[in-house]
């Protein structure tokens, strides 16, 4: 229906070209949240009629919340009102029903009459000259209709009934809240031979799908958990189409950090333009050379635990890779990190390849990362439990049996953890252990190279 289309382009236009003519874009700025929300501050020049008079501004965003704006001008509003009911084929088809329109076919054979019905790709016609025309299929046909349906529009247009002591061009400030724009972080880190120290590079992707291009935009991300009240999903249907990708190989900064009441915003220090069904990427920082430790865990007895875990796919007992390093400005960072998804990479001698990846928190100044990128392949785990005494009613004995197989070439320390509830009493053991919390042990087991290790211990618990 290439044909069709075309033709309802021409009248897009012409409709674009008269709601044009009431606006013009001064400036823009977005400040994009990390949980579908977008707030958008437009500056327009408006030419106003003194007294009691309509005008519109067009191209704001698809998924606005009408509820959220804010206008700001020389005068008052006395009604606003959002409109959405943009042009298709469909809409203008069903808009001429009881109406004249006029088909072209490949040989400029033209079919004139009223429009009965329309279904998807059929019609039914009611001729001038009598009888009824059924079409199974217009693929082949040019529509033509003598003007656009009342109340169709080219693009989103909120259209204001404003009261202004005076006629001629203003200045008018415009801000709403929009769903469909989202942002978040992805860390790219690559650790040297020894597994000591890791290069790591920070991106935001800026995602917007709101129904709206934003040109030359001031823009602003905001990270941290703002409260927001869930409105039910709107009717509008949105989906990516389409993706942009920013990189630059070493660059500055390109944001200025700074805090905002209980959160950070991070200023783009240069326009750039966010087009709709675009996702964006710019670089957040880069930092050489930070330190890192890379340690073996392991959680007995089971139980979710958002590092690391005691079981593999096949329900075997494994012991899980970590890597942590410090968010501070001793070790070359020091920077409030948004969440996001680290990945890690390393070089085997030839090139660099992917060895693992975990999500992050929005992570202060001053902490602790701590990433679980997979299992150890040459660190073998055997676990069970070896002998259960009832002791009395509510006082129960259990030893533990615990054997590590380290298959490496070096000698390795794997920290083995147990959750032990919240009364207990570890009777006898083989290897120290500290009081990581009320519930919790940790034993930290040394492991030769080509050797094994077993922990046991004896715990009483009381109910």
């Amino acid at each position: 229906m290439k044909k069709v289309i075309v033709a309802l382009s021409a009248i897009a236009v012409a409709t674009s070209v008269t709601a044009h003519a009431q606006d013009a874009k001064n400036s823009v700025a977005v400040t994009v949240y990390n949980n579908n929300l977008g707030v958008v501050k437009d500056k327009r020049t408006v030419n106003v009629a003194s007294g009691t008079s309509e005008i519109k501004i067009v191209d704001v965003a698809q998924l606005i919340d009408p509820t959220s704006v804010h206008i700001k001008l020389n005068g008052s509003v006395l009604e606003q009102n959002y409109q959405y009911d943009l042009v298709s084929l469909d809409k203008i088809l069903q808009k001429y029903i009881d109406r004249e329109i006029t088909l072209t076919g490949e040989n400029n054979e033209r079919l004139t009459g009223k429009l009965l019905s329309v279904t998807g790709n059929q019609i039914v016609l009611q001729r001038s000259e009598g009888g009824l025309l059924m079409l199974p299929n217009i693929d082949k046909y040019r529509l033509s209709v003598e003007s656009l349906p009342q109340g169709l529009m080219t693009r989103p247009t909120l259209v204001w009934t404003v009261n202004a002591p005076k006629s001629g061009n203003q200045d008018v400030e415009v801000s709403y809240q929009t769903q469909g724009m989202n942002w978040h972080a992805e860390y790219v880190a690559v650790l040297n031979s020894a597994d000591t120290k890791m290069d790591l590079n920070s991106w935001v992707s800026v995602e917007n799908n709101s129904g709206a291009t934003y040109e030359n935009a001031t823009l602003k991300l905001v990270a941290g958990d703002v409260n927001i009240i869930q409105q039910p999903a709107p009717m509008q249907d949105y989906r990516r189409k389409g993706m942009e990708m920013e990189f630059a190989s070493s660059a500055p900064d390109q944001f200025q950090e700074k805090s905002f009441f209980e959160y950070h915003i991070y200023n783009l220090q240069r326009p750039t333009t966010i087009a709709n069904n675009e996702t964006k990427q710019i670089s957040l920082f880069e930092a050489s050379n930070v330190a890192v430790t890379k340690k073996y865990m392991y959680r007995s007895g089971g139980g979710y635990y958002p590092m690391y875990r005691n079981g593999g796919g096949d329900g075997k007992p494994k012991v899980s890779v970590v890597v942590e390093f410090e968010n501070k400005d001793g070790n070359q960072l020091g920077k409030p990190m948004p969440a996001g998804k680290v990945r890690l990479y390393k070089a085997d001698g030839e090139s660099i390849e992917f060895i693992g990846e975990d999500m992050i928190d929005h992570t202060p100044r001053e902490e602790t990362v701590s990433l679980r990128i997979g299992d150890a392949f040459d660190i073998v785990v055997e676990d069970q439990m070896t002998d259960s005494k009832r002791i009395s009613e509510r006082v129960n004995d259990a030893t533990y049996k615990i054997t590590l197989k380290n298959r490496k070439s070096e000698d390795v320390v794997v920290e083995v953890e147990r959750n032990l509830g919240l009364n207990w009493e570890i009777l006898n053991k083989t290897h120290n252990y500290e009081k990581k919390n009320a519930q919790t042990a940790l034993f930290r087991i040394p492991v030769a190279k080509g050797k094994e290790t077993t922990l046991e211990f004896t715990v009483r618990t009381s109910y």
